[in-house]
């Protein structure tokens, strides 16, 4: 039992009681005390999401409430935990990244809050403290940044630490301003959060009663079948309609759709939640809809293939369906349902559900399928992009929607499985999603290009997604079916060197490439905005949050460019248009990496003077009075490139050659040799977990270096750009090291330069002169050809056909990063149209990829 920090024995060293003692309010009123400062250290424990309802404005009479969002931050001072809500003008700091778990807080400034939720809601204490976090510097957080002197988990159990106040809260922790019982994850709307989500079924009132009659029922026989209830309730059956239904009925889960979240501002719920099942019995099939708090108790209970007895539900007019349709109501109140698993063996033979039905397509098969088809596929993970985020188009704009990209093989042609893969409500799963995992994805929908070049897959409403080292294949019926022992049978025969040679996780991506002539690119982009100002890309840039990806389309020339090594920037080939750097400077700006700094720059979004071009990174928030920002570790800084010496001493210089280390190929793992001699350790494994189950004895019987070194110019001052950011490379997978990859990738984690293996590890670095208004954007380029695109058509590996196509033609070799950059000269005064790729990394990063430059004749 923890006691309150009060009582406890750091009580005397608390920082919270020295500055909040004074001015605690009382039970629902709100303290006339001043604002506390604490000028002491802090640390964020955890950031807790949820959206606002009716009563939420009366906690924030003076806020502007943009968005739907508010946040209750734990904060520590090493001795005792406090909950306190942001104010809503901090919010940009967590959609940002920068306030984050592991932050350290300094000048935290608190108000006085009236008490926390309304005595309505689950869990409301009317005494507990209230305070409202309205102004803070934060310092670490961000990626990359060192977290200075933070109090770290491995130093001290922060969950174990006392609450400040009177008394600890009693129960979970529950949302401070909204009258809600769960917290939505940071990132998206769909997966679940917080330990309240159990994959225990609930104890329900009457549960002994059941329990006891399915003791003297041997076999259990529904009480009424789908057809039955259909039939009565078109027919205007008098108890169907009004009432709730008591008789049992029995049916198996087909297909189970991904959490639907519907919390809206003008309405009061404390658990919006709902599910839909598609469920059927040998009589025909219907649609079971769990409402609310029955969502929290049962979705991770749940799972196709089960069997379900549902006893007290409602049946009502299908929502959105024909006239002569019916959904099954299933609610926690008025009446509350009475659901249970049951064994196959339970059910009487004559009344056992049918089994799930799937529809695997191999990558082969699937060439021939028509756009929307409805698709199962299993594969080997060969590629698992990092999770990015997009806004929702489907008329709630506000809401950004997860996703990241993987690349499944089968064997079956050189086409891989190319897949979209946004949240199924399986968090725990989507974390396990390491290549050289096998796959399994049901009811995908299948999307072609316009041009019909290339397809790939993405989710339906019920798409769920099994995967290797959870124990789910094995559970699975699909483990017999054909398509998926001859998918083993392949799986076998493959070499763990071999996969893990072309194995990678994260970085940038993506697919399916734009098109490489402009007439075809604007075709496809009708009915989208169209070219920006340099400012306007600029602004752009500043509003977006973590992780969302966005692209932009400028007109511009190019004045720069930079051949340059990960790690090793301080030794680069460049080019310079010296004509248009020596002209009076427009307005720039640089979205980068930002350099660690003890005394932070001031962070101008735009600057006009004449001195040569200057890179500045977008602010990380519009300056707000409400909050106060300041850290070395993520500060914005001013970088000024300075011309070289073009005297007879720095031609010699720029001709001096240096042989720079090459990226080193990474060695297949040793493993240990399984029987018969083949190297397939991990994937034989993996490929295990399909027989782990007694019952599938029989399903056996179907069963039988070094590249040329890189040149590097010396220069005596080199161009003031910032490095790549690490995120944008990809990662050469590590099945050694696989949780520590999968952690960094994740939204929310941490990749540190120098400790994977990145491919490639060089890149280019192009500076944009906007033709509108002369902005200079700083962009990288990626022309490595990517194994994870579709072929690219031959072109001469010119300036203007590499950038038209993105990449080097991959039927001749490349030009060597000095030829590349001595023909840079081409580009001077050329027009073009940039499609950019931008997508915020946290704090003050924000990555920019030319994927395209499309040349203008006129």
């Amino acid at each position: 039992m923890t006691y309150g920090c009060l009582s406890n024995m750091a009580a005397p060293g608390c920082v919270f009681h020295r500055t909040l003692s004074r001015s605690r309010p009382g039970p629902n009123k709100t303290s006339s005390s001043s604002p506390a400062v604490c000028r002491e250290s802090l640390y964020v424990v955890d950031l807790l999401r949820y959206t606002r309802d009716q009563g939420s404005s009366v906690y924030f009479p003076q806020a502007v409430l943009n968005g739907d969002d508010l946040y209750d931050v734990t904060l520590t001072d090493g001795d005792c935990r406090l909950q306190v809500t942001l104010d809503p003008g901090l919010n940009r700091l967590v959609e940002r990244n920068v306030l984050r778990p592991g932050s350290t807080l300094r000048k935290a400034t608190f108000t006085p809050a009236m008490a926390a939720q309304l005595p309505a809601c689950p869990g409301a204490s009317g005494d507990t403290d209230s305070f409202r976090l309205v102004s803070v510097e934060v310092r670490g957080g961000a990626p990359g940044d060192e977290e200075d002197d933070a109090v770290r988990r491995s130093d001290v159990d922060w969950d174990s630490l006392p609450w400040f106040g009177a008394s600890d809260p009693a129960g979970p922790l529950v949302p401070l301003r909204a009258s809600r019982s769960v917290f939505l994850p940071l990132w998206n709307n769909v997966d679940y959060s917080g330990e309240v989500w159990r994959e225990a079924p609930p104890t329900e009132e009457g549960e002994g009663e059941e329990g006891e009659e399915e003791e003297e029922e041997e076999v259990r026989r529904p009480a009424v079948t789908v057809s039955e209830l259909r039939d009565s309730f078109l027919s205007g059956h008098r108890g169907v309609i009004r009432g709730a239904v008591q008789h049992q009925l029995i049916v198996r889960i087909i297909n189970k759709s991904h959490l639907m979240y519907y919390g809206r501002t003008d309405r009061n719920c404390d658990c919006p939640y709902k599910v839909v099942l598609e469920v059927c019995d040998r009589t025909g099939s219907v649609c079971v809809v769990l409402w609310n708090s029955v969502c929290v108790g049962w979705y991770r209970r749940l799972k196709p293939g089960d069997v379900i007895s549902l006893r007290r539900y409602r049946v009502k007019q299908h929502y959105q369906a024909e006239l002569d349709d019916i959904e099954v109501s299933v609610n926690s109140r008025n009446p509350a349902a009475q659901i249970s698993v049951l064994p196959e063996s339970s059910v009487s033979a004559e009344h056992l559900p049918p089994a799930p039905t799937y529809t695997f397509y191999s990558s082969e098969e699937l060439m021939d399928r028509p756009h929307g088809a409805v698709c199962d596929v299993i594969g080997l993970l060969t590629f698992s992009g990092r999770p990015e985020r997009i806004r929702s188009k489907d008329g709630r704009g506000a809401e950004l929607l997860q996703y990241r990209w993987l690349r499944l093989e089968d064997g079956t042609s050189e086409q891989p499985i190319m897949v979209k893969l946004f949240c199924t409500s399986q968090p725990e799963t989507h974390s396990k999603l390491h290549p050289l995992s096998v796959v399994v994805c049901t009811r995908l929908k299948l999307i072609r290009a316009a041009d019909h070049s290339c397809f790939y897959l993405t989710n339906t409403t019920y798409t769920q997604v099994y995967c290797t080292g959870l124990g789910h294949h094995s559970e699975m019926s699909y483990r017999k079916l054909r398509p998926v022992r001859r998918f083993l049978q392949w799986l076998r025969s493959q070499d763990d060197g071999q996969v893990l040679s072309r194995a990678l996780i994260g970085g940038f991506f993506m697919y399916p490439p734009p098109p490489v002539s402009l007439e075809t690119y604007m075709k496809d982009r009708r009915g989208e905005p169209g070219f920006l100002r340099g400012a306007e890309l600029q602004r752009e840039v500043e509003r977006l949050c973590y992780r969302e990806r966005r692209s932009f389309c400028i007109q511009a020339t190019v004045t720069m460019v930079t051949y340059s090594r990960r790690g090793e920037e301080d030794q680069c080939l460049f080019w310079t248009d010296r004509a248009a750097s020596l002209s009076p400077s427009s307005p720039s700006f640089s979205p980068g990496v930002s350099k660690s700094s003890s005394h932070p720059s001031p962070s101008p979004s735009l600057s006009s003077s004449s001195s040569p071009p200057r890179s500045f990174r977008p602010p990380l928030s519009s300056p707000s009075s409400s909050s106060s920002v300041a850290s070395p570790s993520w500060a914005v800084g001013q970088l000024t490139p300075r011309r070289l010496d073009l005297g007879s001493g720095g031609r010699r210089r720029r001709r001096r050659l240096l042989q720079a280390e090459t990226p080193r190929k990474r060695h297949p793992l040793v493993t240990v040799q399984p029987e018969h001699g083949n190297k397939t350790v991990i994937l034989f494994e993996a490929s295990m977990e399909f027989l782990e189950n007694p019952d599938a004895a029989d399903d056996d019987s179907d069963d039988r270096d070094d590249d040329d070194a890189s040149s590097f110019v010396t220069a005596p001052l080199l161009p003031a750009f910032p490095p790549v950011a690490v995120e944008t490379l990809p990662m050469r997978y590590d099945h050694e090291r696989r949780e520590e990859q999968a952690a960094a990738v994740e939204l929310g984690g941490r990749v540190t330069g120098g400790r994977f293996d990145f491919t490639p590890e060089d890149y280019y670095t192009l500076r944009l002169r906007a033709l509108s208004d002369g902005v200079m954007v700083d962009v990288v380029f990626l022309p490595h050809s990517s194994p994870l695109s579709p072929p690219l058509l031959p072109h001469s590996n010119t300036w203007t056909s590499i950038l038209s196509h993105g990449a080097f033609s991959s039927h001749r070799p490349p030009p060597s990063p000095a030829d590349l950059i001595s023909m840079a000269a081409q580009l001077t005064n050329q027009r073009l149209v940039c499609v950019l790729e931008a997508c915020h990394l946290g704090g003050a990063t924000t990555e920019l990829v030319l994927t395209r430059g499309f040349h203008l004749s006129t």
